[in-house]
């Protein structure tokens, strides 16, 4: 029996990651709408799938000899496959680590040389219990970046040493994505852990809050790098060129976020970040030391449209009494703050995802009680860079990110300028009925991984809510074909 042209095609993929590994040359960089493309020229074949069975994968990245890596949330594992055969096995099991929500294992950066010589180290985030109860919240999760190197002769994560830890940590808006810059610091995503909605609507939103010095110097970190980029030594320290904010160098790289699920840096040297808004207005930003992306004061551009900060721990609690929290019915004891009210230095999207006017109907009834996944956001989990080795690729995907979502089930292609730091156009070349998690691409360009959610919700065809994933926990593969 033949086996199917695609399927060889991307063994023959992987044996070109195999010889750009032995060469020394690092395969498809990991790490990562104005208008619109109605015709895209190529888009993604319906994926064939390389593996199941996997715990909720959270970030992918190639690993050596031609190996994917990903971690699984609520596997607690770092976890390696073989795209040719689907084989899989464990790099680490994170023992201390605690899944809950969107906590467990999460990032994961590995050095180039781990990528390409089987010497160097892997980085990964993960959320584990302090047993710290912060004084506001009474959270006692928090975050800890470890460093493993890797034995190349039993092909495991070994010696692990803690990077840093303290950092936020909760069970909604976790990110915690990673990324090794061409500056050789780590990058990591923080989000604003869900505060001011659901469960959590009564804690204060500190993304706009920066650290004291007095609190850098303490580690006190749970509050202040809620809603933050940070950047670190690779050691954990500060570095000594980081931005100073109000008069304080820390490890903000930039604030003002709300649940940055995607980090990429291009080959250029921008870094770009996905990020999902509340009912409308996810982003796609540029990253710039010391700039504030606005929320929760501001949601997409400030544009007064659809969105209004409304704190609910600034109500008196005498005229809020015990009113549940609601995303349509806000009481007027909470207040309100417009976004042309917001006067601070704000840096606007380089592309939004469902941008509505004022007074938009956020009440589907065609979705019931879930109308939350029919508010017009994709909810973007990543950001991807298209960049195979030279001479090969997709004609007129040079310059591209891909963007993968989980509300939609899609995955989009953001065409980006000469510079590689501004969105210029974009398309979805793919959309299924899975939450797609994180993507890589195959050195030649021609086949997109995906790692899909293991459960969870997301549009159907007509727009519908369903938790029928179509491939639920898996590792799939969708080949570059020429549209229809």
């Amino acid at each position: 029996m033949n086996a199917h042209p695609s399927t060889c095609r991307r063994a023959a993929a992987v044996a070109v990651v195999a010889a750009v590994v032995a060469a020394g040359v690092s395969p498809a960089a990991s790490a990562a709408t104005s208008g619109d493309r109605d015709r895209p020229s190529f888009t993604l074949g319906s994926p064939d799938v390389v593996a199941t069975g996997l715990a909720n994968p959270y970030a992918l990245e190639w690993g050596p000899r031609g190996e994917l890596w990903m971690t699984e949330k609520s596997g607690l594992d770092v976890v390696a496959v073989n795209p040719s055969t689907g084989a899989k096995r464990i790099l680490a099991t994170l023992d201390d680590a605690t899944y809950r929500g969107q906590a467990g294992v999460l990032g994961l950066a590995l050095e180039p040389s781990l990528v390409t010589r089987g010497f160097g180290s892997a980085y990964v985030s993960y959320t584990y219990d302090s047993q710290e109860a912060d004084r506001v919240t009474g959270e006692t999760l928090r975050t800890r970046v470890v460093r493993y190197a890797y034995d190349r002769h039993a092909r495991t994560l070994v010696h692990p040493e803690t990077v840093i830890e303290g950092l936020p940590g909760g069970t909604d808006h976790q990110a915690a994505k990673l990324q090794l810059g061409p500056d050789g610091k780590l990058y990591v995503s923080l989000g604003d852990q869900g505060a001011n909605q659901f469960a959590a609507y009564l804690n204060p939103n500190w993304a706009q809050r920066l650290p004291t010095a007095a609190e850098v110097a303490a580690g006190d970190w749970y509050e202040v790098y809620q809603g933050k980029t940070l950047r670190l030594e690779t050691d954990g320290s500060v570095p000594a060129d980081n931005p100073v904010l109000d008069g304080v160098r820390s490890h903000v790289y930039t604030y003002g976020h709300r649940n940055p699920q995607g980090l990429e840096f291009t080959a250029k040297g921008a870094l770009l970040s996905s990020e999902h808004g509340p009912k409308t207005d996810d982003e796609v930003n540029v990253l710039a030391a010391g700039a504030n992306y606005g929320w929760p004061r501001v949601a997409g551009y400030q544009d007064d449209a659809a969105y209004a900060y409304r704190p609910w721990a600034e109500a008196d609690p005498a005229e809020l009494g015990d009113t549940p929290f609601s995303d349509y019915d806000v009481p007027e004891a909470v207040p309100a703050y417009p976004e042309s009210g917001f006067a601070e230095p704000f840096t606007e999207p380089a592309l939004t995802f469902g941008t509505v006017e004022e007074g938009h109907d956020f009440l589907d009834p065609a979705c019931g009680a879930l109308s939350y996944i029919c508010w017009p956001t994709v909810a973007p989990s990543s950001v991807e860079s298209y960049d195979p080795i030279r001479g090969h690729g997709v004609p007129g995907w040079e310059r591209s990110v891909l963007v993968p979502t989980l509300k939609d089930g899609s995955i989009y292609r953001l065409q980006l300028n000469r510079a590689q730091d501004e969105v210029v156009a974009s398309e979805r070349v793919w959309r299924g009925q899975d939450r797609y998690r994180d993507v890589a691409v195959s050195p030649d360009g021609r086949t997109v991984y995906a790692v899909t959610d293991s459960s969870g919700l997301v549009r159907d065809a007509d727009g519908v809510p369903t938790s029928e994933l179509t491939q639920p926990g898996s590792l799939v593969a969708l080949d570059v074909v020429p549209a229809r």
